[in-house]
């Protein structure tokens, strides 16, 4: 009845599903579009402007200068809509997208779907394939280490 809360990240090794979703200001964005080019971080949480989403955010935000460095891209990821994601990247000056999981399509190809999204962070590389898969809060040091 609960599966989704037993189920583990995808492994690391495996291929990133592809997807295709609208940031808060309505751009397209894919995961080929980066491919042999960026590393992407996605970073499935569970709503904006809550505690620890926040505190998430901000850590990463706070690594920003790190994360530019490591040719990687880094996109947060949830249901909720484009102007809820837009007023919360405002109030944080959260330096990257947050792309709107209309339906949960993307958060369900990921295992991180359910009732809420479970958070989870994974770093998939510039060949399309899963670095790094961690539920919780890892740190930003944590997830980049693991970039190509």
């Amino acid at each position: 009845m609960f599966s989704w809360l037993l189920s583990d990240p995808l492994p690391v090794g495996s291929d990133a599903p592809s997807f295709e979703a609208k940031d808060e200001r309505g751009n397209t964005v894919s995961l080929d579009q980066f491919r042999n080019e960026k590393n992407v971080v996605l970073i499935f949480y569970p709503a904006d402007d809550t505690p620890g989403c926040t505190k998430q955010a901000c850590q990463i935000r706070d690594s920003w200068p790190e994360v530019n460095t490591r040719d990687i891209v880094v996109f947060g990821v949830n249901s909720n809509n484009a102007n809820s994601h837009r007023k919360f990247r405002e109030k944080y000056r959260i330096p990257y997208p947050l792309l709107v999981d209309q339906g949960k399509k993307i958060s369900n190809s990921y295992n991180t779907g359910g009732l809420i999204t479970r958070r989870t962070v994974y770093l998939i590389g510039k060949d399309g394939k899963i670095l790094f898969a961690q539920r919780g809060m890892p740190s930003p040091e944590e997830i980049i280490s693991s970039a190509q």
